[in-house]
Order: structure tokens, then C-alpha cells, then sequence
């Protein structure tokens, strides 16, 4: 087939670099499906890729850990050409050529049939944050999460997968308090469904007692650190904390007596590695009952393959709210 754009991370000496190049079929990674990339999105993943050279697992590489398209080609018998799919995570983009190109091969176990009631668009409007904000919801209803049991907190709720989680949770029904770093976002928090906007301050932890005052009765939780602490502390008995982010460390100091004391449950959130039955079962969901309501609340910012690279910057230095998605058809 003929040539195609792509954005290539290099590490030279130490350096990382990202260029726009033209490549062939054949300078991608292995993987059964071909598939015609119409869009993807931008997590901070692949702003670690690709603006701070970590985590792939060599360079040069394709950063981009989503992608919506068409199949091409395929040498498995689940996918034929014209078939809509999504590919989010596992090593897509870390370890194998990602989403950002106009084509990616992919391993054919790691593609998600796009789900009746969702565009190519839509699903990238979602993607792995709101794969992860689906999954932390599903987890937390099966350990009691329900609309009236009291307030859901959502911490970091400017970022990606905060802002979904915000939107889905008030569209189902929960009073959703949300923790910011920057009280400027309040109107924009409060246009997804927020009901309360607090500062993150006051989500942590500042040492004290093992347990303090219940205040919710579930919170999703991609900080970690200090404001792990916290939640642990203050969620009501029975309730919920949904753990996915390490944006303020990975140490959290607790006691045992919020386990025992109060019977929370602390749940862990994977979505690299979610098996595919039940991530398809979360992507039936996304395109249902939990399907935000995206492109009337200020919450995506789409760009193209050139824009690409200032993005990816802006999103280590904290300067993405919402979600931002790549278009590959950009004419």
C-alpha cells in the first residue's frame, strides 16, 4: 500500500525528539489486523512517550496508546476489512507501534469491536480514560456504589479520565463533588454534572488520626499519594475508593482500622491489562447507560498530526483539561 504519516519518538542521547515522517506497512510493528486509523486520542502516557522519553520500551517508536479505525487487512478470522474496531492499551504505543499514524497493525487479541451506538469519533472522544473511568464505576457499583447512599468525590477532575468520570457519574444520577487543583475550572466542573467543586487541598491528607470524618460514600481516585491518605480516612462505612493514578506518588501510609473499622473497600483499577471480556462489556456500557454527554460540554479539544507535539508537552505540564483527541482524516 502507499506511504503514510506518522509521529516518531526518538531518544538520542538522551534527548527525545518527535517528527512527523512518511512510513511503509513495513516499518510498523508486528500484529494479525491492519487498520485504517480515522482517530486517537492524547492520555499522559503518551506524553511520557513522547515529550519525556519513559516508558517505551525502545526508540524510535509511534507513541499513541488509542486508535479507532477501519480494518484493512486481516489475518485473523474475528476482523475483515471494513469492520470498525478500537484498540486502547496494553502495549500499543509503549511497546508496539501506536495510534498516532494514519495506519496501525495491531495484535488481533487486542481489538474491541466498535460497539453498536458509538462512532469511531466517540469512542476516541473516551478512550483509555474513559475505558478507566467505565471500569472504576463498574467496580465500585459491585461493591455497593448507588445513587442514594450519599456524595461520590472525584479527585483530579480537570484531567481526562476525572472529567468522564464526573459526567458519567452525574448523568447516572450520584451528587459528585470534585476536587481541582485551579478553582478557575469550577464553571467548567459543574457544566459536566458537579454538583460541588473543592479545592484539592482539602483532599489531603495532613496527617492526624487513622480515620476521620465519613464524608462519602465512594471516590475515584487518579492522584494517589497524600490524597489516597485521605480518602481512605474519610470514606463512609461500606463505601468505596477506586485507586488508578500515581500523579502525586505511589506511597500511601494508612492503618488497618478504616479496613476493619469501617469495612471499605479499596479497589484497583487496571485497564492495560483488563481482560477482553469484560472491557468489552464496559465498551457495551460506554455506548449505554454510561455514554457522556461529550460534545455539549466543553470537554474535547480535537487537533491534528502536526498539532500533535505541543500537545503532548502540554499535557506532562499540566496544561490539557478534557480530553483531546487526534484526527487522522484532517484534510
Amino acid at each position: 500500500m502507499n506511504a503514510f504519516n506518522a509521529l516518531v519518538a526518538d531518544k538520542i542521547d538522551e534527548k527525545i525528539e518527535m517528527h512527523i515522517k512518511e512510513l511503509q506497512v513495513d516499518d510498523l510493528t508486528e500484529g494479525e489486523v491492519l487498520i485504517d486509523v480515522h482517530y486517537s486520542s492524547v492520555n499522559y502516557k503518551d506524553g511520557m512517550v513522547a515529550a519525556m522519553g519513559e516508558i517505551a520500551e525502545a526508540f524510535p517508536i509511534v507513541p499513541g496508546i488509542d486508535l479507532a479505525g477501519e480494518v484493512i487487512e486481516s489475518s485473523d478470522d474475528r476482523y475483515k476489512k471494513g469492520d470498525a474496531v478500537i484498540a486502547t492499551s496494553y502495549k500499543i504505543g509503549t511497546g508496539i507501534s501506536g495510534g498516532f499514524s494514519e495506519v496501525a497493525r495491531i495484535p488481533a487479541d487486542w481489538i474491541v469491536p466498535l460497539p453498536d451506538g458509538m462512532t469511531l469519533k466517540e469512542s476516541m472522544e473516551l478512550g483509555t480514560a474513559g475505558l478507566t473511568a467505565g471500569i472504576s464505576i463498574k467496580k465500585l457499583e459491585a461493591v455497593g456504589m448507588t445513587p442514594d447512599e450519599g456524595p461520590v468525590l472525584v479527585a483530579g477532575a480537570t484531567g481526562g479520565t476525572g472529567s468522564l468520570s464526573v459526567n458519567m457519574l452525574a448523568a447516572s444520577g450520584y451528587r459528585v463533588v470534585a476536587s481541582t487543583g485551579s478553582m478557575d475550572e469550577e464553571a467548567y466542573l459543574k457544566s459536566l454534572g458537579a454538583t460541588e467543586v473543592i479545592h484539592r487541598d482539602e483532599v489531603t491528607n495532613q496527617e492526624g488520626g487513622p480515620v476521620g470524618e465519613p464524608k462519602y460514600q465512594a471516590a475515584i481516585d487518579p492522584v494517589g499519594g497524600k490524597t489516597t491518605e485521605y480518602l481512605i480516612k474519610h470514606i463512609q462505612p461500606e463505601g468505596a475508593l477506586a485507586t488508578f493514578g500515581l500523579v502525586a506518588g505511589i506511597a500511601v501510609y494508612t492503618t488497618v482500622l478504616p479496613f476493619i473499622g469501617r469495612g471499605i473497600h479499596w479497589v484497583g483499577v487496571d485497564s492495560v491489562n483488563y481482560p477482553m471480556k469484560l472491557r468489552k462489556d464496559v465498551w457495551e456500557r460506554l455506548a449505554s447507560d454510561l455514554k457522556p454527554d461529550l460534545m455539549d460540554k466543553d470537554l474535547v479539544n480535537e487537533v491534528t498530526l502536526e498539532e500533535l507535539p505541543e500537545v503532548l508537552h502540554n499535557i506532562i505540564e499540566g496544561k490539557v483539561k478534557g480530553r483531546t483527541i487526534v484526527n487522522l482524516k484532517y484534510q
